[in-house]
């Protein structure tokens, strides 16, 4: 089943949903940066809510993760859109540990307790949104709910999941938010609270063939979901070698100089999908000339 995520309403438009398949989307960036278990569930967690907050988005607008709890992972940071595309990665993604007491992945000591969650919004506006909140949990989900909460004051409700297979593949990965939007009433908060106290966790739901559609009917009940729209979701960067050449100008002449001198090359490396660029001697030479010709 190719990953994609559906927006939804229920209970008369009081509620509004989302839910995601990102099992392959993880899949990827699990490859590319050669996570381990406990990293690769910290790092799905995170591209997963990443995919669907970027949903409730339009058009070219985008939004930046990052979160910095002070644990062994280091910083987490994932870019996303309202295209269902999304990149990301943990600055120590060989970070793994032995289950917690819980029989799962120990994501909070992964991730830590001490620092921030900040979401930066591009919506194509002279200045960006940022909002941020205190690390609550480190397992993810919970600080994501505090986020809505605390930042956009809409009480949600945030599960994400990811299994992982014993070769460190990705074997699920997928989560839902649920939102309550002005008119809801307190007998329909309280059914959705009971509902999803009590739901199946979602990495199992994924990991039984539940399509999006059907997790949210088992969050929501069946019969009262309506689905708005569905989008593919993949894991997509926009990196590209005239990018990074553009960053090698801004580093002058001189640094380019000792590039030249030390190495007789340059090699960048993209943080969010790993792909190489190799600059060779001509072509940083190349870049002099244009920085003197800029200055005469």
């Amino acid at each position: 089943m190719k990953d994609y995520l559906v927006k939804a309403l229920s209970f008369n438009g009081t509620i509004r949903a989302y839910a995601a398949r990102t099992t392959e989307t993880v899949g990827e960036a699990q490859r590319r940066h050669h996570v381990w278990p406990t990293a690769t569930a910290a790092l799905g967690r995170t591209m997963t809510a990443g995919v669907m907050m970027g949903a409730m988005m339009k058009g070219e607008e985008k939004l930046t993760i990052k979160i910095e709890g002070g644990g062994p992972i280091g910083p987490i940071v994932v870019d996303a859109n309202a295209k269902g595309e999304v990149r990301g990665y943990a600055t120590s993604p060989q970070t793994h540990f032995d289950l917690n007491d819980k029989g799962k992945l120990d994501v909070r000591r992964a991730v830590g307790t001490e620092g921030m969650l900040t979401v930066v919004k591009d919506l194509g506006l002279r200045d960006f949104f940022t909002g941020q909140v205190p690390i609550v949990s480190g397992e993810v989900a919970e600080d994501f709910t505090q986020y809505f909460v605390v930042s956009e004051q809409v009480p949600s409700a945030v599960a994400l999941g990811v299994l992982v297979n014993p070769d460190n593949t990705v074997k699920a990965a997928g989560g839902f938010i649920i939102q309550v939007m002005p008119g809801a009433t307190d007998e329909t908060i309280s059914l959705l609270e009971e509902r999803i106290a009590n739901v199946e966790p979602i990495s199992k739901l994924i990991d039984r063939g539940l399509t999006p559609e059907e997790i949210l009917s088992e969050v929501l009940g069946s019969n009262n979901v309506e689905i708005l729209e569905k989008v593919d979701v993949e894991f997509s960067c926009n990196c590209s070698k005239e990018r990074f050449g553009t960053a090698i100008l801004g580093l002058g002449e001189q640094e380019i100089r000792e590039m030249i001198d030390e190495d007789g090359q340059a090699e960048a490396e993209c943080h969010f999908c790993g792909e190489k660029y190799l600059f060779a001697k001509d072509e940083l030479e190349g870049f002099i000339d244009e920085l003197r010709a800029k200055s005469e």
